[in-house]
């Protein structure tokens, strides 16, 4: 057994190990075969201000759906999937003892990420730190104007690079080649993240 494979990470809501959940809530759902996350987890991985982290979507106006579905997306596979154990490292944060790092994101999946957000807005690249949390939910610091992602991140490799601060990396592979990770699956067909971590462990 490669320890390397099919384990969910030592974060926040994650479950010890992966297995199969009845069901998860909509954009969630491919996972529940095999799901690192509660069926709980996948439903607060749908709201503003969830109890996850607790983290403001809408901190320029509102974000618009067609943008906010790939951060859901973005959510549950981070939360249920577990097939990222070949991208795990240690985290020196208070919250997590794990994170994940240059995960290989497919080509398409970074850019319509990219197309469907580039005219909303916000104020950083980065968003895993830098924000002012004094309300108890992350609004824009001090001198950082809300502004659209287009110019905040100029190409779809600088939207799913920067913005988790390395999670993801912009892999040139596409989707279904058995070279990357797809945020999104048709689980009718299975997941294709299985052979990918394979491949990569």
């Amino acid at each position: 057994e490669d320890p390397l494979l099919n384990v969910c990470m030592d974060a926040k809501h994650h479950k010890s190990q992966p297995g199969p959940e009845g069901q998860l809530y909509q954009q969630c759902s491919p996972w529940k075969d095999n799901a690192c996350c509660t069926a709980n987890t996948s439903s607060e991985a749908h709201k503003d201000q969830s109890y996850l982290y607790n983290f403001n979507w809408n901190h320029c106006g509102v974000m618009p759906p067609q943008c906010k579905r790939h951060f859901i997306q973005d959510t549950c596979l981070y939360e249920c999937s577990p097939n990222l154990g070949p991208w795990i490292e240690q985290a020196d944060s208070s919250w997590r003892r794990e994170r994940i790092l240059n995960v290989p994101l497919c080509r398409e999946d970074c850019e319509q990420w990219w197309e469907d957000c580039r005219d909303a807005l916000t104020c950083k690249e980065n968003w895993h730190q830098g924000w002012n949390w004094a309300t108890g939910k992350n609004r824009c610091p001090w001198g950082s104007p809300c502004r659209p992602f287009r110019q905040v991140f100029p190409r779809p490799k600088d939207l799913c690079e920067k913005i988790w601060s390395g999670s993801f990396r912009f892999s040139p592979e596409r989707r279904g080649s058995g070279r990357c990770i797809q945020m999104w699956f048709d689980p009718a067909r299975g997941n294709p993240n299985v052979a990918v971590a394979k491949y990569f462990a």
